[in-house]
Parts: structure tokens; sequence; C-alpha cells
């Protein structure tokens, strides 16, 4: 399997796990609002819901779902990520893995929502993107929808993704321009998909 491209940087510069912790934490104790995605998330569901945050990082989004009442799991590459997220946002169940290896991990029951924020399709080995969402089929309830927000300026062209969330059985239900629900325009610089279950006739 081909190395992701967030490895491949830690690889090149074994401080930079630590510094994305700390640029939260520091966001954090300044106030600023980090949990915006996940406040769209949590919108969409029920209380008690089951989520997965796909590339959870350091838990900054896993752990407000956690906090008002969703059964949370997050999935991430990088130890040291989990390692920050296991100690700053307790209660979670976190798991170190790639993601293009979802298809094959045992997570429980399907969930409900998938969130997967903070660019983290654009740290992806090319070569696992398909895989990857794959994976988030694979975890869906028959009714969940995944949220995958990136910017579209950072080596993923918006109509291959959709092409490649086709081919995994994926279709979007609702298409933003921002995680503050402004609308998708043609060419913007950020894109966030609300996939759901591609549906046949």
């Amino acid at each position: 399997m081909e190395q992701s491209k967030w490895m491949a940087q830690v690889e090149r510069n074994p401080g930079h796990s630590q510094w994305y912790v700390e640029r939260f934490r520091t966001m954090a104790a300044e106030g600023q609002d980090i949990v915006g995605e996940a406040r769209l998330v949590d919108a969409m569901l029920p209380r008690g819901a089951r989520v997965l945050d796909a590339g959870c990082g350091p838990g900054r989004l896993a752990g407000y779902l956690h906090g008002v009442g969703h059964h949370v799991t997050g999935v991430d590459v990088d130890p040291a990520l989990i390692a920050a997220a296991k100690r700053d946002h307790p209660g979670p169940r976190y798991e170190v893995a790639d993601l293009a290896t979802l298809p094959d991990l045992d997570l429980g029951a399907p969930f409900d929502a998938i969130v997967c924020a903070g660019n983290v399709v654009t740290f992806l080995a090319e070569s696992t993107r398909r895989d990857v969402l794959r994976g988030f089929r694979a975890h869906l309830a028959p009714e969940g929808r995944a949220v995958v927000g990136f910017g579209t300026g950072r080596g993923y062209p918006v109509p291959e993704f959709i092409d490649d969330a086709a081919a995994a059985g994926l279709a979007p239900e609702v298409t933003l321009g921002s995680w503050d629900l402004r609308p998708w325009r043609e060419g913007g610089d950020f894109l966030v998909a609300v996939l759901g279950v591609a549906r046949t006739v």
C-alpha cells in the first residue's frame, strides 16, 4: 500500500505532528472556534448516533461529538496524533490505521455519519483514494451520510473526487462551499460534500 502523503511529510519532518497538535491547542486556548465542522455534523444527527471521525488527528471533532452525546470512533494514520487525541479529548474510541484499510477494519456496527475534515482526503496517497471512499461506504448505515471537506486547490480536483465517490457507491446529496453552509459554486476554493449511499434504479 502506498504511503500517505501525511506520513511522508512526517518522515521528512519528524516534528510536524507535534507542531500540528500544538497549533490546535493554541487555537483552543485563544478561544478560536475549532469545532465548526463537528457542529454541522451534530445538526444532522439524533442524539446517541454512531459517528466515525476519519482522519481524526488530535481529536478536536471526535471529542466535541462525544461530548454532545454521540458514540464516536476516531481513526488516524499518525500514532502521535492519536496519542494527543487520547490525552486531550478522552472518551471516543481511537484507532491507529491508514484510512485505506477501512474496508477491512472491524469498527463495530455501521455509522450514522462519517466526518472527514481538515483536508484529510488531500493527504491520502492518490492510489488509495477510492479504497478510502469504499471504506466509507462499507461502514455507513443504509441512511448514513459521509461529510467530506477539503480545499479544492490541494491536488484533488472536485470532478475526480465525485467520480471516485461514485465508483465507491456514494453520491452527493448536498454540496457546500464551506462548513458554515455557504453554497457551492463551480470553481470555488473549498468543497464540503455530503455523500449518501448511491441508490440503484
